[in-house]
């Protein structure tokens, strides 16, 4: 007589059963945890508008362009801990002058060139390895094609 029971016997035993709990346990953990996590986020970011800068929240003019912080201003202006070069800008409706950090096209114009010389020093390694490479696999052939000649 069979049993109209589809779960297999195996997956009724205790083991079993403990660890499909504890893996939904923990799925359920991570999915209300989500929940919780976006709530909380929602709630920083109102509280983010209210204390966000004057540069963030209307239209401002830049009374001095990106330069390089120097070492009183990399203490004193927080701005200068993001890039380590800052913009002086004065915000039109509250008349405030702020900080920005800003990046310098000194600063992009280094980055970009130490990225090219080292994508054209690993294309010199790995063109070399390559060759290496070839060079063994075409030894390795000719070996063989040597050993199958002798062997005749």
């Amino acid at each position: 007589m069979e049993s109209d029971c589809r779960i297999p016997m195996a997956c009724l035993r205790p083991r079993i059963l403990a660890l499909h709990a504890l893996f939904w346990g923990l799925v359920s953990l991570r999915v209300f945890g989500a929940a919780l996590l976006s709530d909380e986020k929602a709630a920083v970011a109102v509280t983010k508008a209210v204390t966000a800068p004057c540069w963030q929240l209307e239209e401002f003019v830049v009374a001095k362009e990106c330069s390089a912080c120097e070492g009183l201003q990399s203490k004193t202006i927080p701005a200068c801990s993001l890039t380590g070069f800052v913009e002086k800008i004065n915000c039109t409706k509250s008349n405030k002058d702020e900080y920005k950090s800003c990046r310098s096209t000194k600063m992009e114009e280094h980055l970009f060139w130490k990225f090219e010389g080292v994508m054209l020093a690993l294309t010199v390694v790995f063109a070399i390895m390559v060759v290496a490479r070839q060079r063994s696999l075409d030894r390795q052939a000719s070996d063989k094609v040597r050993r199958q000649i002798e062997s005749i």
